[in-house]
């Protein structure tokens, strides 16, 4: 005799793991080159100058800088640029 009764399959049970998506580095942050600025899905975000776009559509930065958010071109896109930080000199 079967000591447990047959348990019937679930249909539930299956949730895929959080993608983490979103704005990394807000307007005004100061990036190095290499760091994640946007990751989405589909270019919400379009990159501009200085900044790269990944096979997922992730924005990177090329080069160091501070992060500016705007809108480029006739259909007035939301882009992602650098603006570049000219180094002090020392008086």
């Amino acid at each position: 005799m079967a000591h447990k009764k047959a348990g019937g399959s679930t249909r539930n049970g299956r949730d895929s793991n959080p993608k983490y998506l979103g704005i990394k580095r807000y307007g005004g942050q100061v990036v190095n080159a290499g760091e994640i600025i946007v990751r989405q899905r589909g270019t919400k975000f379009h990159p501009g100058m200085h900044v790269g776009l990944g096979k997922d559509h992730t924005l990177f930065a090329l080069k160091a800088g501070r992060v500016v958010f705007g809108v480029k071109g006739a259909l007035r896109k939301r882009c992602v640029s650098i603006e570049l930080i000219e180094p002090v000199a020392a008086a």
